[in-house]
């Protein structure tokens, strides 16, 4: 999988080097034809198509501005020559510059409404700079050519639009609903923390009247419970109210998660799954936990979809705490958000868990979670819970999910 992904890196860097090879010696043809020629405009073009070799050069860092200033001066190039009096077909380097610039522009430039001005604009320079033909049917037939070309160049650059419009609506889609779930079972944890306390609290009253003595860590145990409430309250409604976070839902327990593997084991893969000491019902929050659940959930479900003739998956789930993790109460959480305090009576460190699957190859489409939109949700849900979560090929050849927050 690793070598996968070392081709994919080889092929877009040698396509890179093909596009600037091939405007490179579309400029050269522009430098021989102003050489051998004794028209000054020849050199304007030469000028033009540097800039635009240049413009493509830097395209992913100033897109706007080198493509902004390429339209600029083909224009001003195209006005002088019309009127000075000079002669020449628009350069080779320049054309194919503003073709692959408006690709690009097409597909990255935001919002759409800027990106369409910009192709048009793109068509327009284009068809100008066929102004500096003297011979009007020459000037006609090689208008008509760059207006093929334009189009074709726009057909590719609108298609990848919609594809990443579409891809991003559909992120989207999965985040609201999200969101949508955590607001259908806010209610369920609620109910779950303000029923412990009640009781508690109705206990406390029956201990008052015969030990008073005892009422004391009564009521410090339904602090230690308004504080747990508080606390998962927060982070879920923080996360229902951000726009780009996703929900969590409250619930499950480690027999589930067992469960849920069990039946993955009777017609899938064998599943290895391992809890570390230390990881109880009772030390983990309610929407950990049920975050653990969701993304051993869909990491099998990717292991079954993308590699279904994986020999055997490995799960483990560990409380790291110490030297050996990441945990602390206060660590900041990797969306800019400042982890909860952990609540009195829960495990104090960093729980990962990792899932694994040998034996098959990985679908490229999944890696660094741009395949599948289960896996965004589930990089959502961590993150709001201070963590990340991260998913590629390890060195040994496997395929790896991996989520780890402080708790």
């Amino acid at each position: 999988m690793g070598e996968t992904h070392r081709v994919v890196y080889w092929i877009q860097r040698l396509s890179e080097f093909a596009l600037i090879g091939w405007l490179s010696l579309l400029l050269l043809v522009d430098l021989a034809i102003a050489a051998s020629n004794d028209e000054w405009a020849a050199w304007l073009n030469l000028i033009c198509g540097v800039v635009g070799v240049l413009a493509v050069l830097w395209r992913r860092t100033r897109r706007v501005g080198g493509f902004a200033v390429l339209l600029v001066m083909s224009f001003v190039f195209t006005l002088v020559i019309g009127i000075v009096g000079g002669r020449g077909a628009p350069g080779l380097a320049e054309t194919g510059s503003l073709l692959i610039l408006t690709i690009g522009g097409l597909r990255w430039i935001e919002p759409i409404r800027r990106a369409a001005l910009f192709s048009v604009a793109s068509m327009i320079v284009l068809e100008t700079a066929t102004g500096r033909i003297p011979q009007s049917s020459m000037a006609l037939g090689t208008g008509f050519l760059v207006f093929v070309g334009w189009s074709f160049a726009a057909a590719v650059g609108a298609y990848l639009r919609f594809q990443f419009e579409r891809r991003k609506e559909a992120v989207s889609s999965v985040r609201r609903a999200e969101r949508l779930e955590l607001a259908r079972e806010l209610h369920d944890l609620v109910a779950h923390h303000i029923t412990g306390i009640v009781v508690q609290a109705q206990a406390a009253k029956i201990v008052a009247q015969q030990k008073p003595e005892a009422v004391v860590p009564s009521l410090e145990a339904i602090a230690n419970a308004g504080a747990d409430a508080l606390t998962s309250m927060r982070r879920l409604v923080s996360v229902l109210r951000a726009e780009d976070d996703a929900a969590r839902t409250p619930g499950t327990r480690l027999t589930d998660m067992r469960i849920m593997v069990e039946r993955f084991s009777a017609d899938g893969p064998r599943v290895a799954f391992d809890i570390g000491q230390g990881i109880t019902d009772e030390t983990l929050a309610p929407e950990v936990m049920t975050t653990l659940h969701r993304v051993l959930q869909e990491s099998l479900t990717n292991v079954r979809r993308h590699a279904p003739g994986a020999g055997w998956v490995e799960a483990d789930l560990r409380l790291l705490t110490g030297s050996d993790g990441q945990g602390g109460p206060d660590r900041p959480a990797s969306n800019g958000r400042q982890a909860p305090r952990t609540p009195p009576g829960r495990a104090m460190g960093t729980v990962r868990l990792r899932v694994r699957n040998y034996g098959s190859a990985a679908d490229v489409r999944v890696s660094r979670l741009g395949g599948g939109f289960g896996l965004v949700g589930m990089a959502e849900r961590v993150e709001a819970l201070g963590g990340r979560l991260v998913a590629g090929p390890t060195p040994e050849g496997a395929w790896e999910v991996l989520a780890e927050f402080a708790v």
